[in-house]
């Protein structure tokens, strides 16, 4: 009797932890934002801050960029400078998107893509 009580134990409490795995991936760690090229401003250095506008109206928010964000344009990876360069350069920015990926427990920029 001792054994068979032992054992609905253990297994009740395998079955809790597990469920409090399964519950922890269903949290949300990034969270991308598709912004007007004309509402985006890019970082002027690594460790500086990329700043956007998730709608015209909405206030502008400013998140940090490290040395490890990746930025591309037209899916091609470039450093920041040449991405710079190349955003600056484009035409009819109202109609141009950026997509920026915001990881939310470093606060930090992990992506900058944009198709001009």
């Amino acid at each position: 009797m001792v054994n068979l009580m032992k054992i609905k134990t253990l297994i009740a409490v395998t079955l809790l932890c597990l469920g409090f795995a399964a519950a922890a991936q269903d949290r949300i760690v990034s969270q991308a934002y598709e912004v007007a090229l004309s509402d985006f401003r890019a970082p002027a250095t690594e460790n500086g801050g990329a700043a956007f506008k998730e709608c015209r109206n909405c206030a502008r928010r400013i998140v940090r960029v490290t040395s490890g964000t990746r930025y591309a344009v037209n899916g091609q990876s470039l450093s920041l400078e040449k991405f710079r360069e190349a955003i600056s350069k484009a035409d009819d920015r109202d109609e141009k998107s950026v997509t920026v990926l915001h990881h939310l427990e470093s606060d930090t920029i992990v992506s900058i893509d944009v198709y001009i």
